[in-house]
């Protein structure tokens, strides 16, 4: 329960734009493509690197473990989104 409380922790914090408004809690369905998903994994999963080798990296490493769990479940949303050809409203639906 602790990880879930520190990712809903990391994920409401994410919601706050640039313009101080919230996201929407359901925003996430809306999803980005692959491509992003996996650019960010890959730059937050260096930083868990650096941070496991005891050098600096850009984010603490709750943040980075974080951020590489969103990653992780936004990519696979969109694989099941295609395998399923669903759309936005999907809880009801796997």
């Amino acid at each position: 329960p602790v990880v879930l409380q520190r990712y809903a922790q990391y994920l409401h914090k994410h919601r706050v734009q640039a313009d101080g408004k919230l996201r929407s809690s359901d925003n996430w369905q809306r999803g980005m493509p692959r491509d992003t998903y996996i650019k960010s994994a890959w730059r937050h999963f260096m930083d868990v690197w650096l941070h496991h080798r005891g050098f600096p990296a850009d984010e603490d490493l709750q943040e980075a473990l974080c951020a590489l769990m969103f990653n992780a479940q936004g990519y696979l949303y969109e694989l099941l989104k295609d395998q399923h050809d669903i759309g936005e409203n999907t809880l009801d639906l796997l």
